[in-house]
């Protein structure tokens, strides 16, 4: 029996090709084992897009050179970090089989396959198709992501993901469809949609807002989500279905970036502070009950005590549950690695910390309003602390505990939320629904 070991880092996209690999690799009498001395294949599917992504890997391949020398394992790099390095990959370390970017990923399990079996050379031909097809099932699992499209024409100053993923290409509407039924029959309850820019969806006359509204009324979705947004591509037609349709999740992560015009200028954002501001007045006017979360980047080059502010100010206006807040990191090969005005990492990380608390006193100013209400909740998991308490998630995204058998696991329930420790709710099932 041939086994295989697999390692994925970054993003949601990643993970959902590292689970549709899998049922490849099965397909073809591959099985999984948690121990890479005992693999036949070793495959990294690795991520680019933070700096510290790339350490963690460069220290995983400096690992497996040692603890499998003379052994007769192939071991194979694939993804973004072989996308962007993928030359000196080679360089650095021989004893990687085979390096396989993106474009590559759909040949894996043949290319694993001609790897064990010592059938000469591999030819890689990059693809546009998605990578193994349709079927990105974690066995057992009750909530699936399934990608829509990927690539992003964007090509923010800041951002790798166009130089490692290409360009945009969605996927067939259809296909899409077809891969959300089959997984609501193997006991799906939640989906989320995933895209590098998921609301530029194209393909066969669908629009991101139309293939929402097929999706609601073409499947039996219970709750369906989807990430990430780019704010310019956030429609009305979009907004108006996530009103509409009560499987769409009342929880938007909308990547705003900065606060400053003059800085979303330099990172070729093509929106201003005023038009997110908008934005978010138009979307909050047709979903009261939304939960609005963000990305937040602090120490862009040129950076002014002054544009901090006004991403402070930002912040106050609109009022995230939650945000991911990071200092900028040059990446080699976007433009703004390049630019003018670098700042200290000790400036960055001072500004940084000043993002954080503010967040975090309006993450919990903005929860606490919560409190009180009866809310539908997914029930995801026994609490690692308590094993008589169950971990769940609300339809805007917020963690919650609460006492429970591990029956309802994978069920949706209804829970009064009355109290918050930290960022999560802590809830009493309500028995009278």
């Amino acid at each position: 029996m041939k086994k295989y070991y697999l390692e994925t880092y970054g993003c949601q996209m990643n993970f959902a090709e590292s689970a549709a690999l899998e049922n490849a690799l099965k397909e073809r009498g591959w099985r999984p084992t948690e121990n890479p001395q005992e693999a036949q294949a070793i495959v990294l599917n690795t991520c680019s897009v933070r700096k510290s992504a790339e350490e963690r890997i460069w220290g995983r391949l400096g690992f497996f050179k040692s603890a499998l020398y003379g052994k007769p394992v192939s071991l194979v790099l694939c993804g973004c970090l072989a996308d962007h390095y993928g030359e000196e990959i080679r360089r650095r370390f021989p004893f990687v089989d085979c390096v396989a970017g993106n474009g590559e990923k759909n040949r894996l399990p043949e290319i694993l396959d001609q790897l064990t079996e010592n059938r000469g050379e591999i030819d890689l031909e990059r693809s546009s198709v998605f990578a193994f097809g349709g079927n990105h099932f974690v066995p057992g699992s009750f909530k699936a992501f399934v990608p829509i499209m990927h690539g992003c024409n964007n090509f923010c100053t800041y951002c790798i993901v166009p130089y490692v993923r290409g360009r945009e290409i969605s996927r067939n509407p259809e296909e899409i469809i077809n891969e959300i039924n089959g997984l609501t029959e193997k006991g799906v309850q939640e989906i989320t949609l995933l895209g590098q820019n998921v609301n530029s969806y194209a393909a066969n006359g669908r629009s991101f807002g139309q293939l929402l509204a097929e999706i609601c009324s073409l499947t039996p979705v219970k709750w369906l989500r989807f990430v990430s947004s780019h704010p310019k591509d956030l429609s009305d037609e979009i907004i108006a279905a996530m009103a509409e349709f009560p499987q769409i999740c009342k929880s938007l992560h909308l990547p705003v970036q900065h606060g400053s015009d003059r800085i979303l200028s330099g990172m070729n954002r093509r929106y201003t502070r005023d038009y997110y501001l908008n934005l978010v007045s138009r979307i909050r006017a047709r979903m009261p009950q939304i939960a609005l979360s963000t990305d937040l980047l602090v120490g862009f080059p040129g950076e002014t005590g002054e544009d901090l502010d006004e991403t402070l100010d930002l912040i106050r206006r609109v009022g995230f549950e939650d945000a991911f807040t990071y200092f900028f990191n040059p990446r080699t090969g976007t433009a703004a690695a390049e630019m003018k005005g670098q700042l200290s990492e000790e400036v960055k990380k001072e500004r940084l910390g000043r993002v954080i608390e503010l967040q975090r006193q309006i993450s919990v100013r903005e929860k606490t309003k919560r409190l009180g209400q009866t809310v539908t909740v997914l029930a995801e998991e026994v609490s690692k602390k308590n094993e008589s308490e169950i971990l769940g998630r609300t339809e805007q995204n917020n963690m919650v505990v609460f006492p429970g058998k591990n029956g309802i696991i994978g069920t949706f329930v209804r829970v009064r939320l009355l109290s918050l420790s930290g960022t999560t709710y802590r809830g009493q099932l309500d028995d009278t629904v």
